[in-house]
């Protein structure tokens, strides 16, 4: 389709508006010049050129981008578009007055009683350029100071509570224009605070700079004298920068009984928006930069199979899968809520990925072989697992059975399925382990490795299906965390019990682990890195949780130590102070990959693999711990070689 074609009844009216403002300006133009007779007597061949000139117009307004232009949102880069407009006509003008109509051209003049002269004129042209612009962007500049005043009133008039923006210049006048154009509802911004000096006692689309960030109290406690009282403050990204200590502005701002909102990034290209204010917000933490393109040219019309997809990761991985377009979604889940729950979701997210949710658990290998030979995936991510450090080291047995012979289930399972991809979702502490947790997990990495490595030499270079492993720490607010249960303590009033003073844990969110798990299986699909099967993601600097107890605390307003306790309760069975990302004896590996590192781990063959699997199910038939700990500690020398 052309874009001729593409003209609505809108853009046609603009072009009739836009050949008027023409037609009035040349006129108007000629009118000022000359006086009197000199006028009526240039007027015939005025009107003989005008339509011409007119229809010209039309054109180049129209390949200046005016005639499809929303005059509601006409900003800078559309005046210069009119200054361009302009300036080609007047262009155009001189040309046909000096080279067209000049006086005597072919020994003739130009119009009765006009010898010797030029038709237009200098002059004229001048005034010409000058109207066309008044012109043409007179009523667009009108009509969108007319919708900016009615949209201003419609927001101050529609019940909006009063409210401090609190951020540099630039994150306020978003959040303004999207307050304007009616984007964000209900609120109405009478000042704003900025860390910027540079930015105090400016107006910003004419909401004052009241002052710093630190001036918050004074700010509140003028309007209420005013008997104007602050109701909200909106913390901006600037806000949330080091420097701007958000933590104090937040606490502070509860205090004075301010409902506290924040405007997230719109790096994402999302629509502005306000969302509360969560702990993951004062981590302080730079996100990665995620290639959305390229994750979606992994999932992009495939069938994709998510195990455990109703805990925390899996179903965030569900719901990533389906954002990027996979055809097909099995969820495979042990816990009917569970199930249920995240089903309901994904069918409410209107993405077009057909759904299906079945109940099965990893351990039954029958169960796991038949689902996926009737579903045929071309990817599966391995979420299911056993994930609590404690219950596990209690319990170890059922570790064993869910994390090495469940995942060997659905890796076996993948394969005879024809499978594309299988990536597992494995966790910093198979490093170096010392807890049931870290050594199940480290046990199954060997499983997928070695079978990637047979894989790829049965296949002699020709592509065949990829085993990989994505290690990673804590995620925040998932199933399990210290986020739920700090919250809950804190609701209840304290205290919050953390189980060391130097306890340091990595932390990122839900969607940037899932992001980048997927970023790490689109490497593994490509043919660069074929002996690289453990993926470790980057989880920045590591964060000590007592002072994630303090942050949660003052975002809820309260001090710690004084409105609520900080408890220490000691180190629990498997645990360690610090988490490491890559063991002592294990080479790193860059992969040119923002987020994502890999690691090379030692790798047993598979022989080996399957006669300790045999081991183990025997020791589990028995239920013998002694042996189990024993075949792992076998299969993992490294254990426990970095307790601290």
């Amino acid at each position: 389709m052309t874009r001729l074609s593409q003209l609505t009844l809108r853009n046609l009216l603009i072009a009739v508006h836009d050949a008027l403002a023409t037609g009035a300006a040349l006129l108007a133009s000629f009118f000022l010049r000359f006086e009197g007779d000199m006028f009526y007597d240039r007027l015939p061949l005025l009107l003989r050129i005008l339509p011409f000139f007119v229809v010209f117009s039309v054109v180049v307004c129209y390949f200046s981008h005016l005639t499809t232009t929303k005059w509601r949102f006409i900003s800078l880069p559309d005046a210069l578009n009119i200054l361009r407009a302009a300036t080609i006509l007047t262009l155009a003008l001189v040309v046909l007055d000096y080279v067209f109509v000049a006086p005597n051209v072919l020994g003739t003049p130009v119009a009765p009683n006009v010898p010797g002269a030029f038709f237009i004129g200098k002059v004229t042209i001048i005034l010409y350029w000058f109207l066309e612009v008044f012109f043409l962007s007179g009523s667009r500049f009108a009509y969108r100071y007319f919708r900016y005043t009615r949209a201003r009133l419609h927001a101050k008039a529609e019940n909006a509570s009063p409210a401090l923006l609190v951020g540099r210049a630039a994150d306020a006048e978003i959040l303004l224009r999207a307050i304007e154009s009616g984007a964000i509802k209900r609120i109405w911004p009478v000042g704003v605070l900025s860390p910027s000096p540079a930015d105090r006692g400016q107006l910003i689309r004419n909401i004052p700079v009241l002052g710093g960030i630190d001036d918050i109290e004074d700010v509140v406690r003028d309007f209420e004298r005013r008997e104007k009282p602050i109701k909200r403050a909106v913390m901006t990204p600037s806000a949330f920068e080091p420097d701007a200590h958000p933590e104090a502005v937040l606490m502070r701002a509860k205090r004075l009984g301010l409902i506290v909102s924040r405007l997230p990034s719109l790096e994402s290209g999302d629509a502005p928006r306000l969302t509360n204010v969560a702990v993951e917000d004062l981590l302080l933490r730079p996100s990665e930069k995620i290639d959305y393109a390229r994750l979606e040219s992994l999932v992009r019309g495939k069938a994709v199979i998510v195990t455990g997809g109703g805990g925390s990761i899996g179903s965030e991985i569900c719901e990533r899968v389906a954002t990027f377009g996979a055809a097909r979604l099995l969820v495979i889940e042990h816990s009917e809520p569970a199930l249920y729950a995240v089903t309901e979701a994904l069918a409410a997210g209107g993405t077009g990925v057909a759904v299906e949710g079945r109940i099965a658990d990893i351990r039954d290998r029958a169960r796991v072989m038949r689902l996926m030979e009737e579903f045929k995936p071309a990817i599966v991510f391995h979420a299911a697992a056993l994930k609590h450090v404690p219950i596990l080291e209690r319990d170890w047995s059922e570790g064993v059975k869910t994390n090495i012979f469940g995942s060997v289930n659905v890796a076996d399972a993948a394969l005879a399925a024809g499978a594309e991809a299988m990536v597992m979702i494995s966790t910093d502490k198979a490093i170096e382990p010392v807890s049931m947790l870290g050594l199940t997990k480290r046990f199954a990495e060997m499983y997928c490795q070695a079978l990637d490595h047979d894989l790829a030499v049965q296949s002699e270079g020709k592509p065949h299906m990829r085993l990989i492993s994505v290690r990673f720490g804590n995620v925040l607010a998932s199933n399990g965390s210290v986020v739920p249960k700090f919250k809950a303590q804190i609701e209840a009033g304290g205290p919050v019990t953390v189980t060391h003073p130097d306890m340091v844990r990595y932390f990122m969110t839900i969607r940037e682990a899932c992001d980048l798990v997927i970023t790490a299986a689109t490497h593994a699909a490509t043919p660069a890195r074929p002996d690289v099967s453990v993926y470790v993601l980057n989880m920045g600097q590591p964060v000590k949780i007592v002072d994630l107890a303090e942050r949660m605390i003052r975002l809820s307003g309260l001090q710690p130590g004084y409105d609520i306790e900080i408890v220490f309760s000691g180190m629990r069975p498997g645990e360690r102070l610090n988490e490491i990302l890559f063991a002592s004896e294990e080479p790193t590996i860059e992969i040119g990959v923002a987020g994502v590192m890999a690691a090379k781990p030692n790798e047993p063959p598979m022989q080996t693999l399957r006669k300790w699997l045999a081991a183990l199910e025997q020791a589990i038939a028995n239920d013998d711990r002694a042996t189990i700990t024993a075949v792992l500690r076998d299969a993992v020398p490294e254990f426990g070689s970095n307790a601290a």
